[in-house]
Order: C-alpha cells, then sequence, then structure tokens
C-alpha cells in the first residue's frame, strides 16, 4: 500500500513529470513540449476534492541532459507554489525542487506519444501517471493512480493546453 501523499504535492509532481521528454525525443519530434502550457481545470479532475489551485502554468525549455521545467501555481487564496525539475527520460529517481518532502520522479517512455511516472516520496512510491501528448500535439492528458491510507485507488485527469 502507498503512503497517502496531499493531492496538491501530486498536482505538482504530476504537472512537473508531464513535460519531461528528452532532448533527442523533442528533436525527433520538432520539439512540440517547448513551451508554455496551462491547466483547464475543467476538464481535469482531481482525487479528492476540488484542485487547490485556481492556476496552474508550466514552462519547459532545452537543458543540457534533457530538459528545465518550471511549474508555477496560484492558490485559490491567492499563494503561490514555484516547483522545479531537470533531467531526462531515462527512468531514473531525479529530484524534484520546491516541494517540503523528500520527492523523486522516474520517466520512462511507453511509445512516440506517450510515457509514464514513478513518484517517489522518501524513496517510496506514491503514485504513478500514464502521461499522452494528442496527435495535433497542442493537448497534454495525465491519469494518476495511487492508493489511499484505506487501500482504495484513486484517480486524478489533469488535462494541459498549449498556450
Amino acid at each position: 500500500m502507498f503512503p497517502t501523499v496531499p493531492a496538491r504535492v501530486l498536482v505538482a509532481a504530476l504537472s512537473i513529470g508531464l513535460l519531461a521528454w528528452p532532448r533527442a525525443v523533442t528533436a525527433e519530434l520538432d520539439a512540440p513540449w517547448f513551451g508554455t502550457w496551462r491547466l483547464d481545470a475543467e476538464n481535469s479532475t482531481v482525487r479528492p476534492g476540488p484542485s487547490e489551485y485556481a492556476r496552474t502554468t508550466l514552462h519547459i525549455e532545452p537543458w543540457a541532459e534533457g530538459l528545465k521545467v518550471s511549474y508555477d501555481m496560484v492558490g485559490t487564496r491567492g499563494g503561490r507554489t514555484h516547483i522545479e525539475w531537470t533531467g531526462a527520460l531515462d527512468d531514473a529517481d531525479y529530484p524534484v525542487q520546491g516541494v517540503d518532502s523528500v520527492m523523486t520522479n522516474a520517466y520512462r517512455r511507453v511509445d512516440e506519444q506517450t510515457y509514464a511516472i514513478t513518484v517517489k516520496v522518501d524513496g517510496r512510491p506514491v503514485a504513478t501517471t500514464r502521461v499522452a501528448v494528442s496527435g495535433d500535439g497542442r493537448t497534454l492528458t495525465a491519469v494518476t493512480s495511487e492508493r489511499d491510507a484505506a487501500g482504495r485507488t484513486l484517480t486524478a485527469t489533469a488535462v494541459y493546453d498549449r498556450q
């Protein structure tokens, strides 16, 4: 059983992971991952309950060994959170900066349009995510699964639009 992780931590980790694609792959795909993305809250679901954030924006750019992702969230009460991640799609754990716990994400490619993420807190897996980019490159959809303290599977879907 996975430990329970606050929804805002999972949303942050997943959003970071959504854009984690290595430089070699992005070059082959004419860099569809680079740029700014915004969470489409109306088409997204967060379990349990509504999101703590009124707005979520991602910026992704090339980095020497892969990608650098900057993630900015504005809370429903106005607070701001900034998270950064750098890494590659090689199934290795990379630290997430800007969260209150020791969190890592490990990414692996599934196919040309899809990849998977394993989110770990203190070295223990807490969630998995399957991310797919639309054929036109304008939408990212991530489906995340985790188990709560009672062993129930919780699922969240995040939909992002290119800005």
